[in-house]
């Protein structure tokens, strides 16, 4: 891989990971049009950790607070507001973690093609443009019962199938069970950093089974593209989020759909 390359799927990568477009349907997509090799898994797990560490930095006041207070409610009964979140965070990745054991292989067998794609990229793009339309939008993400934290945590599943959008599904099951915009893309936005975790740490071992060669320069190019363009994403996506809504975002999957059906039927 040259670097130009590793710079464009980085940043690709950094833009995409939190949008509601998918990213892993542009990793898999981008380099089929043009014709390039594919990046190789440690390119793969590099970017990752870019996002990882951008999510991480960003919300690095709200995680430490909600790591303080979750430890505190380890031996209390009476857990307050921030410890609450971190458990909707904990238990809200485990559906997730479940079908990537049961059904990974499947998915990366049968469910990678440019129509598959193109078909969950339409289908949970008018998905999130009803939830955004008719979606309460009345309560914040401190304010998430049990079963509402059961919808977005089985929502999240779906995004194991390319094109789906992790950012994507769990911020319309957020919409849909009453969160606001912004509180369904930061509880989305902290539920992120256990699946990239677990993404990140599965794709990690099989990278160290392989025992491939390392091209450091692309690697470490990977990392800090990714993670300065997932930064700022995150920043410019909650601020403008009230102000434009999710039509934009909807309107890019009904045409990144429509052309992915035209150029693959």
């Amino acid at each position: 891989m040259d670097n130009f390359h590793a710079f464009v799927l980085a940043l690709v990568q950094g833009l995409t990971e939190f949008l509601p477009i998918s990213s892993s349907a542009h990793l898999i997509l981008l380099p089929r049009l043009v014709d390039w090799p594919d990046q190789g898994l440690a390119f793969d797990v590099a970017v990752h950790f870019g996002t990882l560490t951008a999510v991480v930095a960003y919300f690095r006041r709200e995680l430490a607070g909600m790591s303080a207070s979750w430890l505190r409610s380890l031996g209390s009964r009476a857990p307050d507001d921030e410890a609450k979140l971190a458990w909707a965070v904990l238990l809200g990745t485990v559906p997730l973690g479940l079908s990537g054991l049961l059904f990974h292989d499947a998915v990366e067998t049968w469910l990678r093609s440019p129509l598959v794609i193109a078909t969950t990229t339409v289908l949970f793009g008018a998905l999130l443009w009803y939830a955004d339309a008719r979606g309460a939008q009345t309560r914040c993400e401190y304010r998430l019962n049990a079963w509402r934290v059961a919808v977005i945590a089985f929502a999240q599943a779906l995004a194991l199938i390319p094109g789906t959008s992790r950012s994507g599904i769990t911020i319309t099951a957020g919409l849909l069970v009453g969160l606001d915009r912004k509180a369904a893309a930061r509880f989305s936005f902290l539920l992120s950093i256990p699946a990239i975790l677990m993404a990140a740490g599965y794709e990690g071992s099989k990278l160290l089974q392989a025992r491939e060669a390392v091209e450091w320069i692309p690697l470490l190019l990977g990392v800090s593209v990714s993670a300065v363009s997932a930064y700022a994403c995150i920043h410019y996506f909650l601020k403008l989020l009230d102000r434009i809504g999710m039509l934009p975002f909807v309107i890019y999957r009904f045409i990144l759909g429509a052309v992915l059906f035209i150029m693959f039927r």
